[in-house]
């Protein structure tokens, strides 16, 4: 059976695609198709690693899920990591090609259409559908001439369009015929439907516009999308995403750092409800009745410390351990609770040494290759099995590593401080462990009741369900082109 392919594009940023996708992921395999999830390009920090040990975007990580198939690099071949405002480090189908300014990378795109075009078709050798997701928008006129996310793709691939628009946001008639309107003609021939996305109240109120998007587009409605509410127990992607989480007494304080990475790591801890997770936007001060302050990973360790202190939260750190609080620093954070952190070479960006936290007696030096791997292991505490991934530069030593709290196949892993009230791990995702989580917890005084994982399915099928309601998915298979190389 030769594959086909649909590819879902959006107004905009955060409209809704990555989860569309994967709810129609899920739908289409509990149909019986064998599906994987595309996106030629991504732009995200918080990256998740492969079975080969390469990088892809952390949606198309989750939609693999939703297939019910191993994450892969071809499903995320181009993956930019934005290190600086004007700078990115280009990851091209799992490994990092290098750093590259902004306009550079606009104006040279050199083998990267090629290289999505080959993970493309070596995605559809053994699977009846490819679900492609755009990034931002096809209305970026400028951006056209080099584009390999949108309509570039699609018209190279020769791939059909639904395009997906976000009243939430307002304007949702004006995001939907405007774009229409500034495309030019290849490109509006590859769009054959459109949808609206995260619609609250009583959608017969809006027959009248999306009519008028049809009348003014000659595009099909493909469905009107309600909100859906349990959208934020699945991992979230985009900084966009993150957000508090209210729930019981127990408070985790997390400092929203300006490049932070991996926050996928916050997920389970907000999933649990007697577990408030409270992330802290700058110029805030970190509140003073946390029971552990979490420091997430970063894509610039230094950079980020930087911004730490220039918004007071080292002083509040510090405050709060003095007070007999709890913190842990995962990655990048952890690297900033030791003495000091040398980048001689500046892979994390400027060459330099900078004194970290001081509440670990570690130091961290940027240099050696980049680890990016999935990993197993063992608390040295009870021996719960965790399962995780290292995606790193930079090695951690130390007096407190003496104190490891992790094993990996007989590697001790981590630092903690004499007291325990300080650890640190290049290991994320340990949260997700159901038993580690409920230890980790009980430390703090509080009971795990979640079943993490158990509770990411449920969900996903509850999204499948969602999109068989109210989205024409039989459209959307009628209008999916067959895949043939090109």
């Amino acid at each position: 059976m030769t594959a086909r392919a649909i590819m879902i594009q959006g107004t905009g940023s955060n409209v809704g695609k990555s989860m569309l996708v994967a709810g129609m992921a899920r739908a289409f395999v509990r149909r019986g198709l064998r599906v994987a999830p595309f996106k030629p390009q991504n732009m995200s920090n918080n990256a998740a690693v492969t079975p080969e040990g390469g990088e892809i975007g952390r949606a198309q990580a989750l939609q693999a899920r939703a297939c019910m198939r191993p994450p892969h690099t071809d499903m995320n071949p181009v993956l930019l990591k934005p290190e600086t405002d004007t700078g990115a480090q280009v990851i091209v189908q799992g490994k990092r090609r290098g750093t590259q300014a902004a306009g550079s990378f606009m104006r040279d795109k050199s083998g990267l259409l090629e290289a999505a075009l080959e993970s493309f078709n070596r995605l559809a050798e053994d699977v009846d559908l490819v679900l492609i997701e755009g990034a931002g928008s096809p209305a970026e006129t400028n951006l056209r001439k080099n584009d390999i996310a949108n309509m570039g793709f699609a018209c190279a691939a020769q791939v059909s369009v639904i395009l997906v628009g976000d009243i939430h946001r307002g304007g949702v008639i004006a995001q939907i015929v405007g774009t229409h309107a500034v495309l030019d003609d290849q490109d509006l021939e590859r769009i054959k439907g459109f949808a609206v996305n995260r619609f609250r109240g009583d959608r017969s109120l809006f027959d009248g516009g999306r009519d008028d998007i049809a009348a003014r587009t000659g595009w099909p409605s493909i469905g009107v999308v309600p909100w859906f509410w349990d959208a934020w127990k699945l991992p979230a992607e985009d900084m966009m995403d993150i957000a508090s989480r209210p729930g019981g007494a127990c408070k985790i304080v997390v400092p929203q750092l300006e490049r932070m990475a991996n926050f996928d790591d916050l997920d389970p801890l907000a999933a649990e409800p007697n577990v408030t997770v409270d992330i802290i936007p700058p110029g805030r001060a970190l509140p003073g009745d946390a029971d552990l302050v979490l420091i997430p990973g970063s894509k610039s360790t230094i950079g980020d410390l930087a911004y730490l202190r220039a918004q007071g939260w080292d002083v509040d750190i510090l405050a709060h351990y003095r007070r007999g609080g709890h913190v842990m620093g995962l990655c990048g954070g952890y690297q900033m609770l030791g003495t000091s952190i040398d980048d001689p070479d500046g892979v994390d960006g400027r060459p330099g040494r900078v004194d970290g936290l001081g509440l670990l007696d570690v130091q961290t030096v940027m240099a050696g290759e980049k680890r990016v791997t999935l990993t197993d292991a063992t608390t040295r505490n009870g021996g719960l099995p965790v399962q995780g991934y290292e995606i790193h530069m930079g090695r951690t030593d130390g007096g407190d590593c003496a104190r490891a709290w992790l094993d990996i196949a007989g590697r001790p892993e981590g630092a903690a401080s004499a007291d325990g009230r300080v650890r640190g791990s290049y290991l994320h995702g340990l949260f997700s462990a159901d038993a580690f989580r409920a230890q980790f917890l009980a430390d703090l005084g509080t009971d795990s009741v979640a079943g993490y994982d158990d509770g990411v399915e449920a969900t996903l099928d509850a999204l499948a369900d969602h999109l068989e309601a109210y989205m024409d998915l039989d459209q959307v298979l009628a209008l999916a082109d067959p895949v043939t190389r090109r």
